[in-house]
């Protein structure tokens, strides 16, 4: 009986469309700032934000990437590891280039190179599309895992073929490096992140986002209604890049401390995917959903038999991880493709009308 919207009526076209044009859900919007800026940093302990929440917020960051560019825009890329990674590099290599600059807006200034790389890799889309496609993104994945190893001008000529982050310091506090605290970088990538998933929700819901749907759908039709393949499908590759090296910058600065080209593997392309795909295609909250139920299920595998008094050893539960994850992949792929996202709209739609059945 809580969640109606009876009586809440809209006297503009603007109230009409905002993107939580119900109060309780701009409530609850409020409420979820409220407990992970101001609940988690003051209770939550160093092992839970560092193990948990950041890797979380960095891979949901990267899964909104993914989703703009095959939940919305229909083209499906299996090279977000590669792109994570070149912000990764480009980031160190500004941090060495210029120390004293604000680290963060290294961070997110990196984001741009790794747009101007997937803009490159994104021009195959003009011309082909569907399995085609995926394998172009895939040489992508590998070509520039290869440029990881072999350039060694991008790790500054370290024997070990590592970036390692130095200490940075913003406003005297220090946000990189090993003696920054959790909270701090916790707090850092949580700003980040809300702010570009404010972003990526407006240009959704602008004219951008609508002439990419428009191209996921048809796009013939798209482009005889007006719409320019050209400046659509490269424009989402370069946001999706975006978002995908602003990830990877965070997920060596604010999370691993040093990474090698591993970090940025085929294995990580795949994994992001099916956040996407678990979450729910053409959804940011699925991008959330996906990356949380992904990167806390093996946890929460460990955690149940020891809460039991079960001895289950370390292979069986990875193994079971992967069976459920590919069970559900499977799942969702034939009974419900929006994934969780879906399934969430659904259960908030028997509550507006709880209890009649209609």
């Amino acid at each position: 009986m809580i969640y109606r919207e009876t009586g809440q009526f809209k006297t503009n076209y603007k109230a009409d469309n905002s993107i939580f044009p119900i109060l309780q859900d701009r409530i609850a919007i409020i409420f979820y700032l409220f407990v992970a800026f101001i609940v988690i940093p003051a209770f939550g302990s160093d092992f839970f934000i560092n193990s948990m929440m950041i890797p979380f917020l960095i891979f949901a960051l990267a899964a909104i990437g993914l989703n703009i560019l095959t939940g919305f825009t229909g083209q499906i890329s299996l090279g977000t590891g590669a792109f994570m990674g070149v912000g990764a590099y480009s980031c160190y290599k500004l941090v060495t280039i210029f120390p004293d600059t604000n680290v963060i807006f290294l961070i997110v200034i990196s984001g741009f190179f790794s747009a101007a790389i997937g803009m490159v890799f994104g021009l195959p889309s003009l011309r082909i599309k569907g399995f085609y496609l995926v394998v172009t993104t895939l040489a992508a994945q590998f070509f520039l895992e290869w440029c990881f190893i072999r350039i060694e001008w991008l790790y500054n000529y370290n024997t070990s073929g590592a970036i390692e982050v130095p200490r940075r310091e913003v406003f005297n506090v220090i946000v990189t490096g090993p003696e920054a605290a959790a909270v701090t970088q916790y707090l850092v990538v949580l700003s980040i992140v809300v702010a570009m998933t404010w972003i990526a929700s407006n240009l959704i819901h602008g004219r951008i986002g609508r002439s990419w749907m428009m191209i996921r759908d048809m796009d013939i039709a798209a482009e005889l209604m007006g719409v320019r393949p050209l400046y659509a499908k490269l424009s989402a590759f370069a946001v999706s890049s975006f978002y995908a090296g602003v990830a990877g910058a965070m997920m060596v600065f604010m999370w691993l401390g040093a990474a090698e080209v591993e970090s940025f593997d085929v294995n990580h392309s795949f994994l992001i995917l099916f956040m996407v795909i678990i979450g729910g295609l053409g959804s940011i909250k699925g991008s959330f959903l996906g990356a949380a139920f992904i990167w806390m299920l093996p946890v929460v595998l460990r955690a149940f038999p020891k809460a039991l008094g079960l001895d289950v050893p370390v292979a069986t539960v990875e193994h079971v991880n992967f069976m459920i994850i590919g069970g559900l992949i499977i799942f969702f792929l034939i009974i419900e493709p929006n994934g969780l996202a879906r399934i969430w709209a659904l259960l908030k739609q028997k509550l507006r009308v709880w209890p009649f059945p209609y």
